[in-house]
């Protein structure tokens, strides 16, 4: 078994960092969260879904749907959040602590998880380069943030991010270390992400733009359904080079745009029906890197006991529905309060002991800069002057009285 898997999955895109010092406390947007909300959901439909696609093509319509856009939706809006990401101590330690730490938690957890849970199965050793399963993104996340400063300077920085998703996919040297081939495919929509502004999410509240959304969604699942006996599913994981796929070098280019352009229309659409007010889910759109590295554990399980082959029915549309309620009701436990509490230690550390504290400017240092370093010269050539004797104010006039 590899340790990355056949298809990508999601994770929650990180809040907004704190407003700066001194300003009122901005309140959470719950668009957003929704939004959160609802594309893991997606995430854990589509692995839900994954086994029923073996001998159903209705299943595989709404497979191919949903991996058309959840990914790149996703990225995008962890992106749109990333664009305050500088190499500042706050931030990386932020980075550190939100990505990096989970990413080697989790790593050694589902491989010994694995151990324990696979029956039969040999025993893969324990490596930091090879992402595990859902640990892919993790990694991806933590290199785009990392490369953000970059991308926000360069000049051309969106046909830049197309310009390495088609190289990687001509380049069968790129190998699996970090799963640089999805972090480079991918690429594209965490840049656009970055360089997205709150007005363009203001475009999609329009009401024939959400109108237009239905027959758009509606198109997609039957042209899914009519390509999925011939459809190579491997285009929408963005983890295989041309040569994998064993296609020409010039359907890269071709099928970089195509799907980039099926994806972005359809994120459009999802975004467009993700409710603007707060739901019921909405505080659980906060939580949703606790549904996304959790469901694996679940997911794994029913592949390597076999739980679908346990009744026929379950690959019937009885069962099918089945499967999708289980799925919507796991990632929404997964996602409360009570399982944050419980798993907080290791998806959201603190680790203050672990960074050090920045030192704290004396008083009279702090009084003499408060107002920058030119106010601070003044002062101190204010202070080195000889001193004059203090001079008595002219009297005032009248008229100067009525007008104080």
């Amino acid at each position: 078994m590899s340790r990355t898997a056949t298809s990508p999955a999601r994770t929650a895109a990180p809040a907004p960092g704190p407003p700066p010092a001194g300003s009122a406390a901005v309140p959470r947007d719950p668009f957003f969260d929704n939004a959160k909300y609802l594309a893991i959901v997606l995430v854990v439909l589509g692995h839900a879904w994954e086994p029923l696609t073996h001998g159903s093509r209705a299943a595989t319509a709404l497979y191919l749907t949903v991996y058309t856009f959840h990914m790149p939706a996703f990225i995008l809006i962890s992106g749109y959040f990333s664009r305050g990401f500088d190499l500042s101590p706050p931030k990386v330690k932020r980075l550190i602590t939100s990505v990096l730490v989970p990413y080697l938690i989790f790593q050694l957890a589902f491989v010994e998880f694995q151990h324990l849970a696979e029956d039969g199965a040999d025993p893969e050793p324990f490596t930091l380069l090879e992402p595990w399963y859902l640990n892919w993104f993790l990694a991806a996340l933590f290199l785009w943030r990392l490369t953000t400063p970059v991308w926000r300077a360069v000049r051309w920085p969106v046909p830049l991010s197309f310009a390495v998703a088609i190289m990687a996919m001509l380049s069968p040297e790129v190998g699996s270390e970090f799963d640089v081939m999805r972090v480079m495919q991918f690429l594209p929509f965490f840049v656009i992400g970055l360089h997205l502004k709150p007005a363009h999410f203001e475009l999609v509240r329009r009401r024939w733009v959400r109108i237009a959304a239905v027959p758009l969604f509606a198109c997609a699942v039957v042209t899914a359904y009519l390509l999925a006996p011939r459809l190579d599913t491997g285009w929408f994981y963005r983890n295989s080079t041309i040569r994998d796929l064993r296609e020409p070098a010039w359907t890269a280019p071709v099928m970089t745009f195509a799907l980039f352009l099926c994806a972005a229309a359809l994120t459009v659409g999802f975004l467009a029906w993700v409710p603007r007010r707060r739901t019921w889910f909405t505080a659980l759109g906060t939580g949703t890197m606790y549904g996304f590295l959790l469901h694996g554990f679940v997911i794994k399980l029913s592949r390597w006991w076999e739980w679908y082959d346990l009744y026929d029915w379950i690959r019937r549309p009885a069962g099918e529905v089945l499967v999708s309620v289980l799925a919507v009701a796991l990632v929404t436990v997964l996602c409360t309060s009570p399982v944050r509490r419980v798993f907080r230690p290791v998806i959201e550390p603190r680790m203050d002991w672990a960074f050090r504290v920045p030192p704290r400017p004396a008083a009279g240092a702090a009084a003499g800069t408060a107002a920058g370093p030119v106010a601070g010269a003044a002062t101190d050539a204010a202070r080195s002057a000889p001193q004059s004797p203090p001079t008595i104010p002219p009297a005032r006039s009248d008229r100067s009285l009525q007008g104080g």
